[in-house]
Parts: structure tokens; C-alpha cells; sequence
């Protein structure tokens, strides 16, 4: 679907103007803004600060969409790559949304709702002793680390959220 229109007075005649959906910056000072395809404003038009806080960095591994992920360092570089509950370290700060290759960058939310999953039920989620996913159940075994990570909101939906993880004895 185009963007909305609405009526302008441009030069003294009124006119059909389109609004804007995505900002260019400083040139689009003034303009009326419109929601995108997804029924939601582009983080371009908000002021700095508010919206999705996410991070562009290089994957160490191939990730999927909806994946949990742990940000480490690599030789001194930030890089990527699934969370991990068998191991200290390998803790979620964030979810990726869509697929990466590794040595690509992936765009990583530190926050927000991670959309695309399937069968979740109402309840707690933690993450899973298998890399990058989610379970209802916490690990038990010693040495996993208990990381609550969020609540569902549907059956497609988690609300994330990053936690300290207990390391079991």
C-alpha cells in the first residue's frame, strides 16, 4: 500500500501530498508522517534515544531468524554468535530477526519483542541448553546456567528481556 496522502496548501493552491514514511533527515523538516506497511513508524522519524536499541555486529556463526544470541569478544573484536545455556558466558543479550551468515553483520536487539517463533504457551521462557533457542522448562544439569529471558504475549511472541544467569552446582 502507497502512503497516505493528505491536502497541502503548496504555493498558495491546495494539493494532494504524499506523507512521509521513512525520514532523509533535516530535509524532511516540517513534513506530516505516515505509518509503514507494518502499521508502525520508521525508527528514521523518531529523535535519537527512542525506539528499538539494536547493534550491528559480525556474526561468528550462522544464526537464524528468532535466534537468542551472546555478544563476545573474538581476539579483541565484538562478534555474535547462538546463546548457549551449557556454558558460563555464552549468556543472551539479545535476538536477531532475521537470518545471518557467518562473517556477516547481523543487526541485534538488545530489547523488544522477538516475533516469528511458534508454539509457545502463556508463561516464563529460559534459555535453552540448545544453541540460539528458547524452553519452558529451565536446564537442570550442573554447570548449565539458568537465564530467564522472557515472557510470552502469543503463541508466535516473546517479550525479551536479559537476565543474570544462575550457574547450577
Amino acid at each position: 500500500m502507497a502512503a497516505s496522502k493528505f491536502l497541502a496548501l503548496v504555493g498558495g493552491r491546495i494539493r494532494e501530498v504524499f506523507a512521509t514514511v521513512a525520514s532523509s533527515g533535516a530535509i524532511d523538516d516540517g513534513k506530516i508522517v505516515a505509518l509503514g506497511t507494518d502499521g508502525r513508524l520508521d525508527s528514521s522519524v523518531l529523535p535519537v534515544g527512542v525506539g528499538v536499541e539494536t547493534k550491528t555486529v559480525i556474526a561468528s556463526e550462522n544464526l537464524n531468524a528468532g535466534n537468542l544470541v551472546n555478544i563476545w569478544n573474538s581476539g579483541g573484536q565484538f562478534r555474535v554468535r547462538k546463546a548457549d545455556a551449557t556454558a558460563s558466558g555464552k549468556e543472551a543479550n539479545g535476538f536477531v530477526l532475521s537470518s545471518v551468515t557467518s562473517g556477516q553483520p547481523a543487526q541485534v536487539y538488545l530489547e523488544g519483542t522477538i516475533t516469528g517463533l511458534s508454539a509457545l504457551l502463556p508463561g516464563r521462557y529460559y534459555l535453552s541448553t540448545t544453541p540460539g533457542e528458547i524452553t519452558d522448562t529451565p536446564p537442570v544439569n550442573a554447570g548449565n546456567v539458568v537465564q530467564y529471558v522472557g515472557n510470552s504475549v502469543s503463541s508466535t511472541e516473546l517479550t525479551f528481556e536479559a537476565t543474570d544467569g544462575v550457574i547450577l552446582a
